[in-house]
């Protein structure tokens, strides 16, 4: 069995802190409150979340999956890299992780806030309804549905590490192709090449049609497919370019 890596160990006694916190504070909701990556339109959202959501858990199981996935996956790669790209590696994962999630929210959000807008909805009553969740006076079935759909993005709360691993799990699988991995509850070897994109896929397929294959229906599934992507657009990169290894060690 590998050595857990310097990096790898840290990361996982960090996530372990902001879980026992949250546990342990507020019965969860003030870390939640503040540290949760909120929807940047509400008014929960702070620009500290875009980092903080990457080191919160919304349960034990999802923080038990999440930190056994990095130090499975992460401490080869670290072993690889050295701690600092791995880190770069891991935080843009993270990163990339939000940008995709929030984009999508806003590629649901804006098209139904423009039409509520047009329909006569001051963006005061709007932002009221989304945020108390009822409907005022004179709204119509029309206008009640644009909101219904957008209520989850406009009050969608991210946490976890996912979209770090996956940019973690897409740079083990660009490194050892051949590497034969499982699900636990899937018991058949499948080639890193085949079982990592195979993941993404079916997160890409779940983000676009709500259908859940293995996770969670509340899952950010766009999230897992940013990090993946940014994962393995860096590593493309880096070997691309045969970065200098020294100059990150």
């Amino acid at each position: 069995m590998m050595r857990i890596s310097e990096t790898v160990k840290h990361l996982i006694i960090i996530n372990a802190i902001m879980f026992i916190g949250t546990l342990a504070i507020g019965n969860g909701n003030l870390f939640y409150e503040w540290f949760a990556m909120y929807f940047p339109k509400n008014d929960a959202f702070q620009p500290w979340q875009i980092f903080t959501h990457m080191f919160m858990h919304g349960g034990a199981m999802h923080i038990f999956f999440n930190m056994f996935a990095l130090w499975m996956f992460g401490t080869p790669v670290e072993h690889t890299l050295g701690s600092k790209r791995f880190l770069f590696l891991y935080i843009s994962a993270g990163l990339g992780a939000v940008l995709l999630q929030v984009g999508f929210y806003y590629f649901q959000y804006v098209p139904n806030y423009n039409m509520l807008l047009e329909s006569g909805l001051s963006s005061e009553s709007i932002k009221q309804m989304l945020t108390n969740n009822e409907t005022i006076a004179g709204v119509t079935q029309s206008q009640v549905s644009m909101l219904k759909h957008i209520y989850p993005a406009y009050n969608a709360s991210m946490v976890g590490a996912s979209g770090c691993i996956m940019g973690i799990m897409a740079a083990f699988g660009m490194m050892n192709p051949e590497a034969k991995l499982m699900m636990i509850f899937l018991p058949i070897p499948i080639k890193a090449k085949y079982f990592i994109p195979g993941i993404i896929i079916l997160d890409l397929i779940s983000g676009l049609t709500g259908q859940s294959f293995f996770s969670p229906s509340n899952t950010a599934y766009m999230a897992h497919v940013g990090g993946a992507v940014t994962g393995f657009f860096i590593m493309w990169y880096w070997k691309k370019t045969q970065f200098n290894r020294k100059r990150w060690n």
